[in-house]
């Protein structure tokens, strides 16, 4: 077997301390914001009938190209998730709980994409979930729980984009104009978006390709297709998020990637991260969604964040920097073990991070095993030291040297020293 089947499959990787670490500190910060807007978490499963994700919409690049789907051993066509709305609107249907139905998620995705910094094949997302209303004012607290989520995160070069896409019938009568519009500009227009203008017209608007970008920059704006109820409610968002100051820049091309999208949409950009890798999350409103699964119609509005993305925005802003100690304490014990045993137990109980040599190894191997683990702290216990019932002190990083403590009075002096 080639040495190749034992590496990570291309656009996964390993997470090891600390990246491990942080990420799991980025979802309990998550998860403190939104739990504190009455969002409870959900966890969904990793991979769903394929039927659920074709509600996406087969004109986007979600269903049509990047997702992994597959037959299993029963004959059903299934999917690993490429998103969480989708998986979260089918829990919802099969559970019909009480609503306002609130809830956050965390954990992996899959697409089969080109895989590049900041972007995996395997990805994780951070995200909300609020259906029951219709009421602009809940999107406007969605907005606010991402945009404090970034504040919290230190982040200062957050951009916010904001969008309506309007009614069901305002974008079928935007597309009309759209398809008409790029028809007649289609000789300007690359090969991929010609493409796409097929399948989906609405997505040749996100095109970045610079033979794109003019034809795009003059087609018509879906702003001037809103009807009167999309106009109010638009007009409110923007009110609401005026009254919380949060910056935004209102962007008539913004229609995300998605074809559930009513009404709000949104995404987060960066300034300190490269212009192709610069959306860091975004979200929307998908009233339509609950009612095509078979659940009674029921409005929804939610967002995802990008992991990598968006840590990659904290390493070039320099905050949320991933955690600089593992481990506090390391014992160091020539006595058999027993001792280092019980104490690294009782250290643990009272909240430390305490790690241990094992193997009878010398004084020496042990001591350098002490410095390499990291810990501020060595514990040191031999023979001399039992003998006299104290345990010596050594601190490993600074300039406080080393000293000999009463057994009983370890844990009270750590405490100082380590708080």
């Amino acid at each position: 077997m080639k040495n190749s089947v034992y590496r990570a499959p291309k656009g996964t990787r390993d997470l090891v301390w600390p990246d491990s670490e942080r990420r799991r500190s980025f979802i309990d910060l998550f998860s403190a914001i939104a739990g504190s807007a009455g969002y409870a978490e959900i966890v969904l499963p990793m991979f769903e009938h394929i039927e659920v994700f074709q509600r996406l919409g087969d004109g986007t690049d979600v269903v049509s190209k990047e997702m992994y789907d597959f037959e299993d051993k029963g004959g059903r066509n299934l999917a690993l998730r490429p998103e969480q709305t989708a998986s979260i609107v089918r829990s919802y249907a099969e559970h019909r709980p009480s609503l306002p139905w609130k809830v956050w998620y965390a954990g992996p995705n899959f697409r089969y994409e080109r895989a590049q910094k900041g972007r995996f094949r395997q990805f994780d997302q951070v995200g909300i979930e609020a259906l029951g209303t219709e009421d602009a004012y809940l999107d406007v607290e969605v907005i606010a729980i991402a945009w404090r989520f970034y504040e919290s995160l230190g982040l200062k070069q957050v951009d916010l984009l904001l969008n309506s896409v309007g009614t069901l019938q305002d974008r079928i009568r935007y597309i009309e104009a759209l398809s008409e519009y790029f028809e007649k500009q289609k000789n300007g227009l690359s090969t991929e978006a010609q493409e796409t203008l097929i399948s989906n017209p609405l997505r040749v608007l996100d095109s970045k390709r610079d033979e794109d970008i003019k034809v795009v920059s003059e087609a018509p704006s879906i702003l001037e297709y809103l009807s009167d109820e999309a106009k109010n409610h638009f007009n409110k968002v923007q009110e609401g998020l005026n009254k919380l100051k949060i910056p935004y820049s209102v962007k008539p091309n913004l229609v995300r990637g998605l074809d559930y999208y009513v009404q709000t949409t949104f995404e987060f950009t960066t300034k300190s991260i490269d212009a192709a890798q610069d959306a860091i999350g975004g979200g929307g409103r998908y009233d339509g969604l609950a009612a095509e699964m078979g659940a009674p119609a029921t409005p929804g509005v939610g967002f995802a964040l990008g992991l990598d993305r968006t840590l990659m925005a904290c390493e070039a802003e320099k905050t949320f920097i991933g955690p600089g100690q593992f481990l506090q304490v390391y014992v160091v014990d020539t006595t058999g073990g027993e001792n280092s045993l019980v104490i690294t137990d009782e250290l643990r109980q009272k909240g430390f991070k305490v790690d241990r040599s094992f193997g009878n190894r010398s004084m020496k191997a042990q001591m350098k095993a002490a410095d390499k683990s990291g810990a501020k702290i060595a514990l040191i216990i031999g023979e001399d030291e039992v003998e006299k019932g104290v345990v010596t002190i050594r601190d490993l990083r600074g300039e406080e040297g080393q000293e000999e403590i009463a057994s009983d009075s370890v844990i009270a002096n750590l405490e100082k020293r380590l708080g």
